[in-house]
């Protein structure tokens, strides 16, 4: 992402703000694996979004009009000894020649010079409850401005959710955003013809992991949005399972949940297919019919339309198949109004896809469904699960679990499925597999 961006976003955050306000960001902190190792840090993706700033231990600050410096950037100082061990530091000339802040501060003089900024400013976006550190520190600081009231200090009157501003503007991606979120989904789906064209019986779910990561990172996505789920058999009846231990058996299905991430922008793809590179007719059966909804709900992503539209018609595809297979009994309507087909299909067909694999912004506005708008950006993943002993299913059914997944963004005229290079009909699947 380049540096225009991220000024590009900061000032139209500060022109919602408007004059005497002030906004508070902390990065995120770093976790604690296990002793003194630590987890690869990742930054937090509000703070990232207006920075690009990659360090820990940072405070980002902007205050509209203000004459010395509108973004000011708190962070930690260089340090010869530190940086031997652990990598370079921007510190406080880096923070403004590389990462565009108007001025730095050491995150150690925070308490000192933070506070002066509020006494200026009436009303402070904040998103509360996010840093519990940051949350105890700033209260302290606003009761302290307070107790000088009779010396004519007024300081906030208003605090305002910072994220809810924030997170209206990450619902709609720019050209570069989309230009991330399409280099990591291409990566994700090389990754999954990858595995399609190595999987064999008698492998472990963790091997085909280890390959996808092995994909993903000799392509520069070195960090995976989410932990890869690889659930062979029953294994894939189970939503988030992540265990992937075990065996694949010959006869299977392998459901395989995972996407990379480039420049901190996600990718979610999922892909079914069988363990042996034939599908018996029963899960070609099933199979077809998600892949026949999850179409029924791409086609649905388009400029106004609202956020259900792709969910309701995958249900009605997925219910008016389970009848025609002879799994649910009755009329479609009625199924669909009684949710009969929640026993197999029981999560929603989508979410938000950005920084975050399930990413911010509003499905509601004013209690009604959002319209879908251009830049937008969501996954449609519809499937089914029929899990061993199911009471009612004939037993051919049993231990089928597919789901499949792909990362769509809206158009200004329909929409753009940015994974489509991943293989997901029966006969690209097993001409691939084969091959």
């Amino acid at each position: 992402m380049i540096a225009s961006e991220f000024s590009r976003r900061r000032r139209q955050l500060m022109r919602m703000m408007g004059h005497g306000a002030i906004a508070i960001l902390p990065a995120a902190p770093e976790a604690v694996r296990n002793r003194d190792v630590y987890y690869p840090y990742r930054p937090d993706s509000d703070f990232y979004y207006l920075t690009g700033f990659p360090e820990p231990e940072a405070v980002a600050v902007l205050i509209p009009g203000r004459k010395q410096a509108e973004y000011i950037l708190f962070c930690r100082e260089r340090n010869e000894e530190r940086e031997k061990w652990d990598g370079s530091r921007a510190g406080q000339e880096g923070a403004v020649e590389i990462y565009g802040a108007d001025d730095s501060f050491p995150i150690g003089d925070l308490d000192d010079i933070l506070p002066r900024m509020l006494e200026q400013c009436e009303r402070v976006y904040y998103a509360m409850g996010c840093n519990p550190d940051l949350d105890n520190r700033m209260s302290t600081w606003i009761n302290r401005i307070r107790t000088h009231s009779r010396s004519g200090v007024h300081g906030p009157v208003e605090f305002i959710a910072l994220d809810h501003y924030l997170h209206d503007m990450r619902l709609y991606k720019s050209r570069s955003e989309i230009k991330a979120m399409r280099q990591a989904a291409r990566i994700s789906a090389r990754g999954h013809r990858r595995l399609m064209r190595v999987c064999r019986p008698g492998m472990y779910e963790y091997q085909l992991e280890a390959e996808f990561k092995h994909e993903c990172g000799m392509r520069g996505a070195r960090f995976q949005a989410y932990p890869p789920i690889v659930g062979g058999g029953a294994n894939a009846c189970v939503l988030h399972y992540v265990d992937n231990g075990a065996r694949l058996n010959d006869g299977d299905l392998v459901l395989i949940d995972a996407g990379c991430e480039v420049d901190c922008y996600a990718s979610d793809v999922t892909r079914t297919f069988p363990v042996n590179g034939r599908f018996s007719a029963a899960q070609r059966a099933l199979y077809e019919l998600v892949l026949k909804a999850q179409e029924a709900a791409i086609k649905k992503v388009k400029p106004g339309n609202h956020w259900n539209d792709p969910h309701n018609a995958a249900v009605r595809t997925l219910t008016r198949g389970l009848v025609s297979l002879g799994i649910l009994k009755g009329r479609v309507p009625t199924l669909v109004k009684n949710e009969a087909y929640k026993p197999f299909y029981m999560h929603r067909s989508g979410h938000w896809l950005g920084m975050d694999v399930h990413d911010v912004g509003d499905y509601k506005v004013d209690g009604a469904w959002r319209l879908l708008e251009k830049g937008m950006s969501l996954t449609v993943e519809p499937g089914l699960y029929i899990a061993p002993g199911t009471k009612g299913v004939a037993k051919k059914w049993w231990g089928i679990g597919i789901r499949i997944e792909d990362d769509v963004v809206v158009t200004k005229d329909g929409h753009d499925i940015l994974s489509k290079d991943a293989p997901k009909t029966v006969d690209e699947i097993e001409t691939l597999m084969n091959s």
